[in-house]
């Protein structure tokens, strides 16, 4: 009963939809193609797919199996599981709390450009100083940031199944086409440059999949290593507090084992599909270069790729940014629904009440993050701002949620699990149904050896300690 009182996936299907549209973020979208740009291509991709199985199935499984053991959200279910790890519930609570506003500022990027190219314009934003234009005026950023959160705050006020389950079962299918499709045409392109050379999307396919040994070191090797293990955090949600909270939402009788892989596998297609998408297209008509562009890759880079496909360009700019749009939205639907969650079961509140409420305080911290683009613009360094760049506001709260406080959920979770309540918690959790955990050795490894490990030097690097 206390299940259906709090809210339930109507089924696997229904969650793992749910839980991969979370994991389909924007991070996948512009950081996935810029890292396997910089890191070597191939040799990144491999990389990826090692921790994908290993330190990516580890933290998923155990966040996944802390939510469906207490039936709570992240801010009591570490409390509820032991009460002397309970400190780490607000942490885990936090990095939502801070990452939703500036999500909801990039989500609002990305209806601006989806409406500019839907309406015809996209000649517009191939233009200099468009996107710099656009975030730094006054008004129009802060109205497409409150649409943008609209949007999310009406899905999660109608709940988990009418809300969440329902969107996401139309909108991850729908993404997944336009993903497919477009990443075929990508590969269809061809175009002579200055030099007289033509090349071809199946070029930047190349590219993207051969691993660039050359010049390899130890340190690069160290550096990639990172970079794909960053990366994870972005692509499967994990140390969000959101698959701890999706999780609390399983079924008893849901194979969460099967469940998880499918969620892995899901995921890592749609990270892989997203560099076949940019890649190419990208490599055809701005070369290597073009593709290390990170962020601006998808609102500068990307509008002149569009522009330059002819006739079709505006089509397929529309669609692109359509599919960013979706993804967008099936993220920060999850971010929200893990503080409503942990506000509803902290305090008992309604979800209409809880929702209400961190969406004005979403709202007041996102209008700070966009005037800090206009009104309040300061430069600054942190210890992950590129050479010759500076950080803003929203670089600031980027940094402190996903390069501080996610890496010390990470590891602090880890240490619970493989060291105070043992590994066999999870594993008792997950095949209680009698299902079988195939990676189960490797499991009990890295979350009480190799995670932590690799999270701890992750954080130092993150904090400026540490540099390969």
């Amino acid at each position: 009963m206390e299940e259906k009182k709090r809210g339930s996936f109507g089924g696997s299907i229904g969650f793992v939809l749910a839980a991969a549209g979370s994991a389909v973020g924007l991070g996948n979208i512009w950081r996935f193609p810029a890292l396997a740009a910089k890191d070597g291509g191939g040799l990144f991709l491999v990389i990826y797919l090692v921790l994908a199985v290993t330190f990516g199935f580890t933290l998923l499984l155990t966040e996944v199996a802390i939510g469906r053991k207490t039936r709570q959200s992240p801010l009591t279910a570490y409390g509820k599981l032991n009460k002397k790890c309970g400190w780490i519930g607000p942490f885990a609570c936090a990095v939502p709390f801070i990452i939703m506003p500036y999500y909801c500022v990039i989500g609002g990027w990305v209806l601006k450009y989806f409406i500019t190219f839907l309406t015809g314009q996209g000649e517009a934003a191939t233009e200099a100083g468009f996107f710099g234009g656009f975030i730094t005026a006054q008004y129009e950023p802060i109205i497409f940031t409150v649409i943008f959160l609209l949007i999310c705050a009406v899905i999660i006020f109608a709940g988990v199944g009418k809300g969440i389950e329902r969107v996401s079962k139309i909108i991850m299918p729908v993404l997944l086409v336009l993903v497919v499709g477009i990443s075929i045409y990508s590969l269809t392109l061809k175009n002579t440059n200055s030099s007289g050379e033509t090349v071809t999307g199946m070029d930047g396919l190349k590219v993207y999949l051969v691993p660039d040994l050359e010049g390899l070191t130890f340190s690069k090797f160290m550096t990639t290593v990172m970079d794909a293990l960053g990366q994870l955090f972005y692509s499967i949600s994990v140390a969000m507090g959101i698959m701890v909270t999706y999780g609390s939402y399983v079924g008893d009788d849901t194979n969460m084992v099967k469940s998880v892989n499918q969620i892995e596998i899901f995921d890592t297609v749609v990270a892989f599909l997203a560099g076949v998408m940019i890649i190419p297209a990208v490599y055809v008509f701005a070369g290597v270069e073009g593709m290390q562009a990170g962020p601006s890759l998808m609102f500068v880079a990307l509008p002149k790729v569009f522009a330059a496909m002819g006739p079709i360009g505006p089509f397929i700019g529309a669609g692109f940014f359509l599919m960013v749009l979706f993804a967008a939205v099936t993220s920060a639907m999850s971010i929200l629904e893990a503080v409503v969650s942990s506000i509803i079961d902290r305090f008992k509140w309604k979800r209409r009440s809880a929702t209400i409420i961190e969406s004005l305080m979403a709202l007041a911290l996102a209008v700070v993050v966009c005037l800090g683009y206009n009104e309040w613009y300061f430069e600054t360094k942190l210890p992950n701002t590129p050479e010759g760049g500076s950080a803003q506001i929203l670089d600031f709260f980027d940094y402190i949620s996903n390069n501080v406080l996610m890496p010390i959920v990470a590891i602090t979770t880890c240490i619970m699990i493989g060291w105070v309540l043992k590994p066999q918690t999870v594993i008792d959790e997950v095949t209680k149904n009698g299902e079988r955990l195939g990676r189960k050795n490797l499991f009990i490894v890295m979350v009480k050896f190799i995670a932590p490990v690799l999270l701890f030097t992750l954080l130092l690097m993150a904090v400026g300690i540490l540099k390969f």
